[in-house]
C-alpha cells in the first residue's frame, strides 16, 4: 500500500526573496491584497499556515497610491487615546496628504494579515514601505515585480 504525504515547509529550509513594487497610479485596496499574498507565502506551491515563508517586500512611491471612488475623502481611520472621549478620526485624503503617507498603505495591509499574533507580526517585519523613489535594501537584490501590468485595474491615473 502506498501512502502520500503532503509536503510541509521547514522553517530552516525556507528562503525568502526580496521583491520591490512600485506603488505609483496603484489602487490602495488592490495593491494591499497582493503584497499580504506575497508576505504570507501563499502564492508558493509550499505554502504552510505556521511558517513563515513569505517574501520580503519593498514598496516604493506609497505616496503616490490611488483610492476608487470617493475614498480618499470618505475613507475614516479611527483610533482611541485611551482616555474617556478619546476616540480620533483623521481621513485617508490628510493621512496621504500629511507627514507619514506610507501608513495608509501599511494599515492597509496589516489589516488583511492574520490578527495580533506571533507569525502576523513576523510576517508584517518584512514589508518596507518608503514613500519616495528610493529604497536602501540594494544590496538584497530585490527583483522588480509588475503589479500594474498584471491587470488594467491594478492601476488609475496613469
Amino acid at each position: 500500500m502506498r501512502t502520500q504525504m503532503t509536503p510541509s515547509a521547514q522553517a530552516a529550509e525556507v528562503t525568502n526573496p526580496w521583491i520591490v513594487i512600485d506603488a505609483e497610479g496603484a489602487v490602495v485596496g488592490r495593491l494591499a491584497t497582493f503584497i499580504a499574498l506575497r508576505l504570507r507565502g501563499k502564492h508558493r506551491a509550499d505554502f504552510t499556515p505556521h511558517v513563515d515563508c513569505g517574501d520580503n517586500v519593498i514598496v516604493v512611491n506609497a505616496d503616490k497610491v490611488v483610492f476608487t471612488g470617493a475614498k480618499l475623502k470618505n475613507k475614516t481611520y479611527y483610533w482611541h487615546t485611551g482616555y474617556p472621549g478619546g476616540i480620533k478620526e483623521r481621513t485617508a485624503e490628510k493621512i496621504l496628504g500629511g507627514r507619514f503617507p506610507q501608513r495608509v498603505l501599511e494599515k492597509a495591509v496589516q489589516r488583511m494579515l492574520p490578527k495580533e499574533s506571533p507569525l502576523a507580526r513576523k510576517q508584517l517585519g518584512k514589508l518596507r514601505v518608503y514613500a519616495g523613489a528610493t529604497h536602501p535594501h540594494e544590496a538584497q537584490q530585490p527583483v522588480s515585480v509588475d503589479f500594474k501590468g498584471r491587470n488594467r485595474k491594478n492601476a488609475r491615473g496613469v
